[in-house]
């Protein structure tokens, strides 16, 4: 009976999820194939029959649409937040290193079309949504960072709200604090998809987060991004700060303790709900 009664308190945090998860196939008619997503539906949506609003939630460089389910520290983090903030949690695939733009060079690399067009029809037609901007918000850790702000800022007309954790905001990696064969590895990565740095300067120009600054004081969607004081993307983001300091655009900017790792993007995702959730109830499109 003990060892019983200790099995059950040791599993209590795993039984309390009660969020139901899917994994979803959603197919991509601009690159030819098809890609998995997982979608948490929180406890409520099955007991009521209203639109909810939806969190895109993505994932970073050399990772996968399932990392945010898996590779949490706190296991269940998604379902607990999906279940308190009465959201749906959409984790989309962006491959290892797509960085959720429509590369010019790689043909079947169309990231941007497929998130903002293809990705979100389908979670739309296959739930219940609250099917515009005013219900729709999305963040990201690292890439899926930089996707967030870069996405948003590009299609103001289908987010409301738009965050970053630890954003790799500028693919000219200006900045970044990292060691020498890194480095050259995610040099070559963005030559990839974006051509070499050398011979396409204005396509990286055009590609950095930095550059939408402006673009970010005018239209209309609320910003939360943060990173560790440790992370080697640290000065990226606080010159992005800088230029919404300096343009005047409101926004939520933090630096904490922690470096690039699922400990500091664990604690930074429930601040980032908390912010959506105001964001949406100013909107009206809170689920109580």
């Amino acid at each position: 009976m003990f060892r019983f009664v200790v099995l059950i308190f040791l599993l209590s945090p795993l039984l309390t999820i009660a969020a139901q998860v899917d994994t979803l196939e959603i197919p991509s008619a601009v690159m030819g194939k098809s890609y998995k997503a997982v979608v948490v539906l929180p406890t409520s949506y099955t007991q009521s029959k209203v639109a909810y609003p939806v969190l895109y939630l993505l994932h970073g460089g050399f990772g996968h649409f399932d990392d945010w389910i898996l590779k949490t520290p706190e296991k269940g983090l998604v379902q607990r937040l999906a279940d308190q903030y009465n959201l749906i949690i959409a984790m989309p695939e962006g491959e290892a290193f797509s960085y959720y733009l429509d590369s010019k060079v790689i043909k079947d690399s169309q990231f941007e079309t497929y998130l903002t067009k293809e990705v979100i029809e389908k979670i739309d037609k296959t739930y219940r949504t609250i099917a515009k901007k005013e219900g729709r918000v999305i963040t990201g850790l690292s890439m899926g960072g930089y996707g967030a702000l870069y996405l948003s800022s590009r299609h103001p007309d289908l987010y409301c709200a738009a965050g970053s954790m630890s954003g790799a905001l500028n693919p000219d990696m200006g900045g970044w604090k990292l060691p020498p064969e890194p480095t050259e590895g995610v040099k070559k990565a963005f030559a990839e998809i974006l051509g070499p740095l050398e011979a396409n300067t204005e396509e990286y120009i055009s590609a950095s987060v930095l550059s939408y600054a402006d673009k970010m004081k005018t239209n209309g969607v609320s910003l939360v991004f943060d990173c560790g004081v440790d992370d080697f993307l640290i000065e990226p983001n606080r010159e992005l700060h800088r230029r919404l300091v300096f343009n005047q655009t409101p926004h939520d900017y933090s630096e904490r303790p922690g470096g690039h790792s699922w400990e500091y993007w664990q604690n930074s995702l429930p601040y980032h709900v908390l912010f959506f959730s105001k964001v949406l109830k100013q909107n009206g499109s809170y689920v109580k």
